[in-house]
């Protein structure tokens, strides 16, 4: 399985999509389509953390590398994650230096963060390969969100903290919380998106968003974002069926 930091590092733009419907076949199927990564969405998706591991295992499967949404930054939430074999962690609301520093922390091994260990857990094996140890922290893909106005105004001063790869945009949430709500063509939206990738060039990381179409995430690509979702296996499913309704229906008219 490829390393994503080290794809990212390459200057490779990648393709994921989200994981919303807690479902093991699902995740499989999104694995078989050919994304770059997958990730499950703890945060606003269907599922909760008893499907996770069923879909890393499909994931892992068919050598698609893993990320998780957690809830909130609590230590344990990203721990359990990457204990089942996790590839990286995306953190959502992001929006000081004190809480991204936090959140880094939570994806690596003592000194260099606050990540429990053990290494009876899938990640090592179930204790036959405590050698990964060793290179565990430089694997772990850390992502965090700029979802606000406010994080937005902190985004330089948030590059700075060690362990961040990918800094994603939540256009939803932004939009919202720039008062226009789902217009990320609004002029005050493509200023944060052009502020956010700016930050993140100059301090060698990726930017990221979240687009609901493969036009909408091409256009993305040309802007230079190079972490991007496309739509979520609830989305994709949804959109695909409508599509073939409509094709039948207008076929039936004719």
């Amino acid at each position: 399985m490829t390393d994503l930091s080290s794809r990212l590092a390459s200057g490779d733009t990648l393709y994921g999509t989200f994981l919303g419907l807690g479902s093991a076949l699902a995740a499989e199927a999104c694995a078989l389509a050919g994304f770059d990564w997958l990730l499950t969405d703890l945060e606003h998706g269907g599922g909760d953390e008893s499907e996770l591991l069923p879909q890393q295992l499909a994931a892992d499967a068919h050598a698609v590398p893993m990320l998780v949404r957690v809830e909130s930054t609590h230590r344990i939430r990203a721990g359990h994650a990457l204990d089942l074999g996790a590839a990286g962690v995306m953190f959502p609301g992001i929006e000081s230096v004190d809480q991204a520093t936090q959140a880094m922390r939570h994806l690596r091994y003592p000194p260099d963060g606050d990540r429990g260990v053990a290494t009876y857990n899938r990640a090592y094996g179930f204790g036959l390969h405590p050698e990964r140890l060793a290179t565990a922290n430089d694997r772990v893909l850390g992502v965090v969100q700029i979802e606000s106005k406010q994080a937005v105004e902190r985004v330089e001063e948030i590059t700075k903290v060690p362990g961040i790869h990918v800094l994603f945009i939540g256009p939803r949430d932004l939009s919202h919380d720039l008062g226009v709500p789902g217009n990320t063509s609004a002029p005050i939206f493509q200023d944060a998106l052009k502020r956010i990738l700016a930050a993140a060039e100059d301090a060698g990381l990726a930017a990221g968003i979240l687009a609901p179409d493969a036009e909408t995430a091409r256009r993305y690509a040309d802007q230079g974002l190079r972490f991007i979702g496309i739509g979520s296996d609830a989305t994709l499913l949804a959109l695909a069926g409508r599509h073939a309704v409509e094709c039948v229906r207008r076929a039936a008219r004719t």
